[in-house]
Parts: structure tokens; sequence; C-alpha cells
């Protein structure tokens, strides 16, 4: 008997991604619509993620902008309460200010917590919802980061949230398997975004970096849309609870 082959298709699949404006949430939704999926994009600034949208409708796919602020987590519920069930969620809105220990602040940790951590179980929660009320199923993504699985100086309060989101991952999935809902995180190296470029303009930090990475190159977005096909589709049915490492070697020693 021939094994079928598997199947990386969204068609008929709704998607949420928040953090969707730019970066590595926007390219995963411009992957999600190309592979068939109507897409919503979410981002708290409207101007950024309206454009977005649009021109993902403009060439005839399925997209659409919300506009909310996922640390507002009474305000967001109360937004997808009224939505139908999603299903496929990329909690992928998040934060860094990296400095010595010495130097954070309570407003660094407020900042970087309360997004990359308290604003991330929120939303799996109220997404969820939803997925299990309507008895759809589902795929959970929660962006983490090779700093999940390793510590870095200077990254205290990042790997703090980013461990923390691993361990909410698999608690996750555990508690969600009994109604067909898959949750996976996805642990990207440093990739090259808005949001990181200006630490690459230190040269000894990105030969640092470099240095750690066995293929021996910055990731880019592309490199992480593909596993975000994956994880979305039923490619990867049988799989929850794991870490989808995207770190270019560097978790390897």
């Amino acid at each position: 008997m021939t094994a079928a082959a598997p199947n990386f298709r969204l068609d008929g699949k709704r998607a949420l991604v928040t953090g969707a404006s730019r970066g590595i949430g926007l390219a995963i939704a411009q992957a999600y619509a190309a592979a068939g999926a109507d897409v919503t994009l979410c981002a708290r600034t409207a101007a950024e993620v309206e454009r977005a949208a649009d021109e993902l409708s403009a060439s005839g796919l399925l997209a659409r902008a919300m506009v909310a602020d996922v640390t507002d987590i009474a305000a967001f519920a109360d937004l997808i309460a009224t939505e139908p069930a999603y299903d496929v969620f990329v909690n992928n809105a998040g934060t860094n200010r990296p400095k010595p220990l010495r130097e954070v602040t309570e407003d660094d940790y407020d900042t970087v917590l309360n997004l990359n951590l308290r604003a991330a179980l929120f939303a799996a929660k109220a997404v969820s919802r939803g997925m299990v009320l309507e008895g759809r199923g589902g795929s959970i993504i929660n962006m983490s980061s090779q700093m999940g699985h390793v510590g870095a100086a200077n990254r205290t309060l990042y790997c703090a949230s980013k461990w923390a989101i691993e361990g909410f991952t698999k608690a996750l999935a555990i508690e969600l398997g009994q109604h067909h809902i898959r949750v996976n995180t996805i642990c990207p190296t440093f990739i090259e975004t808005p949001m990181t470029q200006g630490y690459f303009e230190d040269t000894a930090f990105r030969t640092a970096v470099l240095s750690k990475i066995k293929l021996g190159r910055l990731g880019t977005v592309e490199d992480v849309t593909g596993g975000a096909i994956f994880l979305a589709s039923d490619a990867s049915s049988l799989m929850t609870g794991s870490a989808l490492m995207l770190d270019g070697g560097w978790t390897a020693d």
C-alpha cells in the first residue's frame, strides 16, 4: 500500500495571527493566506495591520485585519468571543529588552513578561475556548525561541518568558489533547526582522551570534514560515506538546 502524501494545504481553515503587522507574524500570515487559509491579521497598530490585510486581499487571498492589543486581556477575550472559532492560532506578539540584570527595571519586567507570557497565556485561553465550544479541534502555535531552551547574557527577562512559554505549551497540550487541539512552539534563532535589525549593526554582536549558529547565517522569515505551515496543517496531525527548533543548530551543543 502506498502512503498518502502529507497535506500542507490550509484550505478551509480559519487562522488568527497576532503581531501580524510586520516581521515574523506578517510573513506567517502571508504564507497561510497563500496556502489557502482565511487569515485574520491581528495587531494594535491599525494603519499597519489594515494595510497588510488589504494587500493580501488585493491579491485575491482571504485576509482581514483585527485591531487589538493582546495585553488588554479582557478586551481581547471579549473580541474573540464574538468571532467564530479559529482552526489555527499563532500566538506571536512579543518583545524584548536585552540588558544585564543589574540594569533591568520593573518597567522592563512588566513590558516583556506582560506581553510574552501573560498576554500569550490569556490569548490562548480566549482562542482555545472557541475551539473547544465548537468542537473543531485545531492547532495553537506559541512563538517561543531558542532562548526558551538555553540561556544567554543580557536576556534574563526574555529567557524567563520563553522558558515559561515552553512549560505552558506542554501543560496546555495535555489539557487540550482530548479536544483534538494540538499545542506546539516554534523556536527560531536570530531572525532578521525590523525588531532585530538594530542589534546586528554591532559587528561584535553579529560575529558572536553567527559563531553559535552552526549553519553560519542568520535566519530569515522564510525559514520560519515553513515550520508554521507544517504545524498548522494536517501534516503535523500527531504532533503536540513539542518544540520545533529552527535555530540553525544553536542548541545542538
